[in-house]
């Protein structure tokens, strides 16, 4: 990887409304000297895991292809700890957890993992609902995500 040229801040959050059920996600985009960028998506059947990776992959999607420095903030523990402490295991045991099952919602670490070879990020976990700014904004956007779906 060459070095990165940014330092870029991200905040992901996910929700479902029953799990499984319709979910959505946003995602606030914080580039030094330019605006804060917000984002959201929806799907109409999932899960707060699925929504809570998708968010994470969609805002490193966002990004340009020049590598960058990224602190990314998700308030999700399975997130963190997947991509952080879970992940090598899984892979060295062919995409299996330690009970020998196969891992949740793999398409999606692995979509994960794919976005995360072009950048050098920095996990950070934040609690919800705790009255963090950022993760209230995303927090927001991804209830609001969910709330469109249900609007048609």
């Amino acid at each position: 990887m060459t070095k990165p040229v940014g330092h870029i801040r991200i905040y992901v959050d996910g929700a479902c409304s029953g799990n499984p059920g319709p979910g959505g996600y946003g995602i606030l985009i914080q580039i030094p000297e330019k605006p804060d960028e917000t984002y959201s998506g929806a799907e109409s059947m999932t899960t707060n895991n699925r929504m809570e990776l998708t968010a994470a992959i969609e805002a490193l999607k966002l990004l340009p292809s020049t590598p960058q420095k990224v602190d990314l903030f998700t308030d999700s523990l399975y997130v963190k700890h997947g991509i952080t402490e879970w992940l090598s295991g899984w892979v060295k045991r062919g995409w299996r957890n330690s009970r020998g099952e196969p891992v949740k919602n793999q398409d999606l670490w692995q979509a994960l993992v794919y976005q995360t070879m072009r950048h050098q990020i920095e996990w950070h976990w934040v609690k919800g609902h705790s009255g963090h700014r950022e993760n209230d904004i995303v927090d927001a956007l991804a209830k609001e995500a969910i709330e469109s779906l249900q609007d048609y």
